[in-house]
């Protein structure tokens, strides 16, 4: 049952990692015929209006949508200054402290992002130029979260299982 949750949840972090690689390329195409636009503003075109708008949401969203992806696959950046000179089960010790860590950083940002969430929903802000209802960024970005928060719970258990079980790392990323 492990390794078929564990696949679940890769495909998961995997699917959100490919709509925030998608709402990257929007936002690059946007971009592209903002940019554009400005170049020929003497042929009667211009720049994409709230392009700024659509970047900034569409980047918060790309950034999140990675969070999950980075956590499952162990992508995070991380200093192994101390690896080398520990043995096996000391190195899984530390690697149960960051999960650990991260779990808590995940669930404490994700707690931080419904509070504001729902700040943005009760006071109908939005976007200066499209109106665009700000909490619609956010709903976007919780949604990522809460993807996020199921992963970085289950990078928990599969560190824990490893520090009790040592054989199993390796058959759990496959």
């Amino acid at each position: 049952m492990y390794y078929s949750v564990s696949k679940r949840i890769g495909q998961l972090a995997e699917v959100t990692a490919l709509l925030g690689g998608i709402g990257l390329f929007a936002v690059i195409a946007i971009t592209c015929v903002s940019v554009a636009g400005r170049a020929l503003d003497g042929l009667g075109l211009g720049p994409v209006p709230g392009d700024i708008e659509l970047v900034e949401l569409g980047i918060g969203f790309a950034v999140f949508s990675t969070l999950p992806y980075a956590q499952f696959f162990r992508a995070h950046a991380r200093v192994d200054l101390f690896k080398p000179a520990f043995g096996a089960r000391p190195n899984r010790v530390l690697d149960l402290i960051g999960e650990l860590l991260m779990c808590a950083l995940t669930l404490g940002l994700s707690w931080r992002l419904w509070l504001g969430m729902l700040d943005k929903a009760a006071y109908h802000e939005t976007t200066f130029i499209l109106q665009i209802p700000l909490v619609w960024g956010y709903r976007a970005a919780m949604a990522v979260m809460i993807v996020a928060c199921i992963v970085a719970l289950f990078c928990v258990l599969r560190a824990a299982r490893e520090l009790m079980v040592p054989d199993t790392s390796a058959e759990a990323q496959s």
